[in-house]
């Protein structure tokens, strides 16, 4: 993807960072970046980390030398699960249109 072609959905993209395991901010940056080519900036990953705090869907740790890392609930594993088919029945759909023309 260029850099104007990246994916940004900052709640589902702090989900999938979290898919494999506990992370704090500065790493799910990175990954996310990796993963998607969007570089969050610190308010907008924090502010997707609120709600999706206040959503259940993930949950803190103890802080780990002054950095708090996070992980999925059993709640945000069903629902990135969730909107990852979803997003793969959506984009089979529209491929097979894509290939139909």
């Amino acid at each position: 993807m260029t850099k104007t072609e990246h994916f940004s959905d900052p709640p589902l993209l702090v989900l999938a960072s979290l898919a494999d395991g506990p992370k704090h901010g500065y790493a799910m940056i990175d990954e996310i970046e990796q993963l998607s080519g969007a570089r969050l900036g610190p308010g907008t990953l924090y502010g997707a980390i609120t709600r999706l705090e206040q959503q259940g869907l993930i949950e803190p740790l103890v802080v780990e030398e002054r950095r708090q890392p996070y992980r999925l609930t059993a709640a945000g594993r069903r629902a990135l699960r969730a909107r990852l088919l979803a997003m793969r029945q959506v984009a089979l759909a529209g491929l097979r249109k894509l290939e139909a023309k």
